[in-house]
């Protein structure tokens, strides 16, 4: 690593930041991300790996005020101001600078923003895969204890109510946005691995309707 002082400095600010994140987006998520990454780069071998760590730590710096807002901020283009001044602090190089908020700008992936370089993708879908798998579960199961919601509904309950109430399950979040996730994918790696958790996914839903349904 290239700037090793200013990851760890970075990395203690982040711990510190993320307190307030909400469920599912704590330190303990982009310590997860940072992972992911760290995998995904292992068959990217062209792509800038500092850059990439650089963009995970900080990819859900603004969380926190999306979080406190709900909703309302966008944590990708908040955080993409908080990242420059982060980085802005630890005197680092401005076009090193630029690349990671850029990379956090477009992790979200929304309203036509796509991530353009092979770095980028690679955050993408570093933090995408946390939301699929056994931690995918945790995360959706964790989400849905925080609105109320039900342990399990069947599939017209989930689809057929609003968010953030009694319907808001697990299920409903795999059935709505996680499922889908593996195709969004932007790097033939996290495809690969986005459908290998996605599997497990579906076995556990499986088994979770058997259980409760005998279906």
């Amino acid at each position: 690593m290239k700037y090793p002082q200013a990851f760890d400095s970075l990395s203690t600010r982040l711990r510190e930041l993320l307190i307030d994140s909400g469920a599912g987006h704590d330190y303990d998520h982009t310590l997860r991300v940072m992972k992911n990454a760290e995998m995904l780069l292992a068959e990217s071998p062209e792509a800038d790996g500092e850059i990439v760590r650089f963009a995970a730590l900080l990819h859900d710096c603004a969380r926190p005020e999306e979080h406190a807002s709900k909703g309302a901020v966008c944590h990708a283009v908040r955080g993409a101001e908080i990242a420059l001044e982060l980085l802005k602090q630890e005197n680092l190089p401005l076009e090193f600078c630029q690349a990671v908020v850029e990379i956090v700008r477009t992790h979200r992936y929304r309203d036509g923003i796509v991530p353009q370089t092979q770095e980028g993708k690679i955050v993408f879908d570093a933090d995408k895969l946390d939301s699929l798998g056994a931690v995918g579960l945790g995360r959706a199961f964790l989400f849905a204890g925080a609105c109320g919601a039900r342990v399990h509904n069947t599939p017209e309950e989930a689809l057929n109510n609003p968010p953030y109430g009694p319907e808001d399950t697990a299920y409903r979040e795999y059935l709505v946005k996680l499922r889908y996730l593996p195709d969004s994918m932007l790097t033939s790696a996290g495809r690969r691995l986005g459908k290998e958790r996605l599997e497990f996914m579906e076995q556990f839903f499986d088994r979770l309707n058997m259980e409760i349904y005998g279906s």
